[in-house]
């Protein structure tokens, strides 16, 4: 089987700046995060569940749809694949000064283009950036109900580092869908 090539080219600010990346999935799986207090601190457990019917997130479902160089990231760069005239895959990362970190704020393949490599070329060229800047990790974050993404970024080498279980709604946890968030270490640190 030939492997398909594809052009990644740098996404500049001025043209594509507010682009919204139509950011959906459905799901048949979760992973259930719980919490308990115990007498000499607390336990957190992570295991993967099933839905009773498969869920599906859209991008009309939120109040701030997804888009490249949103106005609170400050110094993002993008870069993505266009293919006559459309974007059919784009990574933004923006990096964090005080921490040394580059944080990815967005991956979307369009579904028509997914498995084919695409997702794991903009990873890595993301990593490289990292590395060429000397950063001590890349982060991201995902949700606990995005099992498909979660599988891709640990395939990619990245750990969980933490979760949030307010960053959505105040009842994250019951909806089953938890801020989590993800690290991947240069092997030179």
């Amino acid at each position: 089987m030939q492997k398909e090539s594809f052009s990644i080219i740098p996404l500049p600010k001025e043209q594509w700046k507010g682009h919204i990346l139509p950011i959906g999935y459905t799901t048949k799986n979760y992973y259930d995060i719980s919490v308990n207090r115990t007498a000499d601190g607390f336990c957190m457990q992570m295991k993967q569940k099933e839905f009773g019917e498969p869920v599906t997130h859209t991008p009309e479902e939120y109040d701030f749809p997804d888009r490249l160089y949103a106005d609170y990231y400050e110094n993002a760069n993008a870069w993505g694949i266009v293919e006559k005239g459309e974007l059919v895959a784009a990574i933004e990362a923006v990096p964090e000064s005080w921490s040394n970190r580059l944080q990815v704020t967005e991956l979307w393949v369009h579904s028509q283009y997914q498995r084919r490599g695409i997702g794991h070329a903009l990873m890595e060229l993301v990593k490289e950036h990292a590395k060429k800047e000397g950063r001590r990790a890349v982060i991201l974050e995902t949700q606990s109900c995005n099992v498909n993404a979660i599988g891709f970024y640990l395939h990619e080498g990245f750990s969980l580092i933490g979760f949030d279980s307010c960053c959505y709604r105040n009842n994250d946890l019951e909806r089953k869908e938890v801020r989590i968030d993800m690290g991947w270490f240069p092997d030179f640190l």
